[in-house]
């Protein structure tokens, strides 16, 4: 492991804060509800690991930064936090600002905890500093594949935008349904309407299409234009990113917005612990949490414990992403090296297929379990 360049954190005995920052997404372009979740899954573990002792009796404290989905200033956001002296940092909700700034982060020898970024490609090398709890983006998307080949789709259609990160998933959908006999169309939002996807979608014996574009523009005016166009009526529309997660997709489009199959990482039941978090994460978001509040928890929750045995040293943090063992919200919590994945990862998250049911809008139908 090469030797950080930036002094050493200080080590204080003196019952002064043990800090971690923190990367989400809390205004626009950014998905700021996955970030308002995200953040407050990080707040409550900080709160539950000072009341239980802090870390060595020593409080931790969260230091929060806005990316705003900008990875200059994520990666900027990450030179403040080490300069403020944190341990390691948590969280980001975007892969692409998670990748700028784990960059960022294994070049100043910063421990990094990914919370909820899946591009496989989180950094370009292999790297000691950065470990990640969320799923790789190639393990979720075959999932999602092989649901759609389970439920007899073989042409898939997919509205796509400029990105690394719908790039991927593209090429990670292709490549599962290939052997199958299935097939992508990519059709560009930069060069069409909603109503011209529609026509395309028409004539093109599509009988799925998926999301892979941002929220809320274009994706919720896409959703209501093929609803509403009878030719489509059969078509099933999928959003494997996961928008249909959160409670502003239901709100923004009612019940166009339901029977959309999407990504989550929750497990069929919470452990014991995950249970009693997410009564609590209800009661600070006044809404049913969703599953990136719970990997919020546990980053924070997986930091203390590493904190804990290894103090402040940022090196000796590092290091010990290979003896993690703790008990998370949706189960224990591993890291080791997946081939292809140049960070330490949590191998696996469960995954699931879920949609909003129809007949409730609040109420999630599980599909397909990876």
């Amino acid at each position: 492991m090469k030797t950080p360049p930036t002094p050493p954190v200080r080590n204080e005995t003196d019952g002064s804060p043990v800090r971690i920052g923190a990367l989400v997404p809390l205004t626009r372009p950014g998905w700021a509800e996955a970030g308002r979740h995200l953040l407050a899954g990080l707040e409550l573990a900080v709160r539950d690991v000072n009341d239980t002792g802090g870390i060595g009796g020593r409080p931790l404290e969260l230091l929060a930064r806005d990316t705003a989905a900008d990875p200059d200033r994520a990666a900027a956001a990450v030179d403040e936090l080490a300069r403020l002296g944190v341990a390691a940092l948590a969280g980001e909700y975007h892969s692409v600002v998670a990748r700028a700034a784990a960059a960022r982060a294994d070049a100043l020898g910063l421990p990094f905890l990914c919370s909820s970024a899946v591009l496989d490609a989180l950094t370009e090398q292999p790297t000691e500093w950065v470990a990640r709890l969320a799923p790789a983006q190639s393990h979720g998307w075959r999932i999602y594949a092989d649901f759609l080949l389970g439920a007899g789709h073989r042409r898939i259609a997919v509205a796509t935008q400029p990105s690394a990160y719908w790039a991927a998933g593209t090429r990670i959908l292709r490549d599962r349904l290939a052997p199958h006999g299935g097939s992508i169309i990519e059709l560009d939002m930069r060069a069409l309407t909603p109503t011209a996807v529609c026509d395309e979608l028409a004539g093109s014996g599509a009988t799925a299409l998926l999301l892979l574009v941002g929220h809320p523009e274009p994706a919720v005016p896409l959703v209501k234009a093929v609803r509403r166009d009878r030719r489509l009526a059969e078509l099933v529309v999928g959003a494997p990113a996961g928008q249909p997660e959160f409670a502003e997709w239901a709100s923004s489009l009612g019940e166009d917005g339901a029977a959309i199959p999407f990504l989550r990482y929750l497990p069929e039941r919470l452990t014991p612990l995950g249970a009693r978090v997410g009564t609590a994460l209800r009661e600070r978001l006044t809404e049913a949490p969703s599953f990136v509040a719970f990997e919020g928890y546990d980053t924070v929750t997986v930091l203390a414990d590493v904190l804990r045995a290894q103090g402040v040293d940022r090196a000796r943090i590092a290091e010990s992403w290979s003896r993690v063992a703790v008990e998370g919200t949706r189960g224990e919590i591993r890291f080791s090296r997946a081939p292809g994945i140049n960070v330490w990862q949590w191998v696996w998250a469960p995954v699931q297929v879920v949609d909003r049911d129809p007949a409730e809008g609040d109420r999630f139908r599980v599909l397909h379990v990876g």
